[in-house]
């Protein structure tokens, strides 16, 4: 009677019992035709020390997805779900997307960034110990979101007019070696090294070129503020060792070897120097030789005959002369010839 009771009571309770609230899910199924939301992977340096860098991206608005602090052996924390949206790109660009914090994953680095000096603006160097954590990181993040290589960003990538991070400092072609970042093939730039040294490309070609790879430039034609900026971001990754922002015969083979890394190279330009022809004096101009004329037989003088008269020779002509008193016509003066010489054609 008691068991009967138990089970009677039991069945009431279950029946009182509150439905699950909300829409229910059934995950039996799953979709082929999906992507992760992000896109891209940006890394950046925090400016700051590794106490001030975690307040910054934890109680102010700015946020990543992971700090890699600066410790003998580096910490990643993990701050942000990768699901979620970090606010560390800013008013970004990269090809056709704006505004990376919706498509991408922010990583940042304990850095302190750089200082301006006597000497010029000096940047901070990476540990290697970072570098040996971040290569890991990087590979894990890309292989999950099937991020390209090409899509993996600095700071100064998608916002390269007002950021900087992070630097040229930092040690990309240790990314690229471990095929985590797109670079541009040694042959190739050495195939077409050549080809910019005959006659580097103009301002235009350089802005096509940037905003081909991805950078956010106006192609206005004119080497201004904007351009240099653009090209010293560009250099701070593919060539450190000056990123001065000149377009030269170097960056030039770089964004050719990025953008054309196997088609049809570019044609060579033609000089704009005309080769010098060597001075020659004009042939000399000569009279036609007159033939010789056979010389005359002399004929000897006839002795007068015997009686005949000797005829009288008749006296020489007086010599042609000028009397001293008359002036000879003047000369011109010196350095005004009489006749003006044709002007120069430049």
């Amino acid at each position: 009677m008691k068991a009967l009771a138990a089970t009677l009571l039991i069945a009431l309770l279950a029946g009182c019992a509150t439905p699950p609230s909300g829409p229910q899910y059934d995950h039996t199924y799953t979709a082929k035709g999906q992507a992760s939301r992000a896109r891209f992977l940006v890394l950046h340096y925090t400016v700051s020390d590794r106490a001030n860098s975690i307040k910054i991206l934890t109680q102010q608005e700015v946020s990543a997805h992971y700090l890699v602090t600066d410790d003998p052996v580096p910490v990643i924390y993990n701050l942000v779900d990768e699901k979620n949206a970090a606010w560390h790109a800013g008013n970004s660009s990269w090809k056709n997307f704006t505004q990376l914090n919706n498509s991408s994953i922010g990583i940042e680095i304990v850095n302190p960034g750089w200082k301006d000096t006597p000497n010029g603006r000096v940047y901070a160097p990476f540990a290697q110990s970072q570098i040996d954590a971040i290569i890991p990181l990087v590979r894990d993040i890309v292989t999950r979101h099937h991020i390209a290589p090409e899509n993996v960003l600095g700071h100064s990538d998608i916002a390269p007019l007002r950021k900087q991070d992070p630097g040229p400092m930092f040690p990309w072609r240790q990314l690229a070696d471990a095929g985590l970042v797109a670079w541009p093939n040694a042959a190739r730039v050495a195939q077409v090294t050549p080809i910019f040294q005959t006659q580097i490309p103009d301002t235009a070609w350089f802005q096509k070129k940037l905003h081909t790879w991805g950078y956010g430039i106006v192609e206005s034609g004119v080497l201004d503020e904007q351009t240099r900026t653009v090209l010293s971001a560009f250099q701070m990754k593919y060539r450190p060792s000056n990123i001065a922002g000149v377009p030269d015969v170097e960056t030039a083979a770089l964004l050719e070897a990025l953008t054309n890394p196997s088609g049809p190279l570019p044609p060579v330009p033609p000089s704009i120097y005309r080769p010098v022809q060597p001075e020659t004096a004009p042939p000399p101009q000569f009279q036609p030789v007159q033939p010789v004329q056979p010389a005359q037989p002399v004929q000897p003088p006839q002795a007068p005959t015997p009686g005949q008269p000797v005829p009288p020779v008749p006296p020489a002509p007086p010599a042609a002369t000028q009397p001293l008193d008359q002036a000879a016509p003047p000369l011109p003066p010196a350095g005004n010839p009489a006749t003006p010489p044709s002007p120069v054609q430049q």
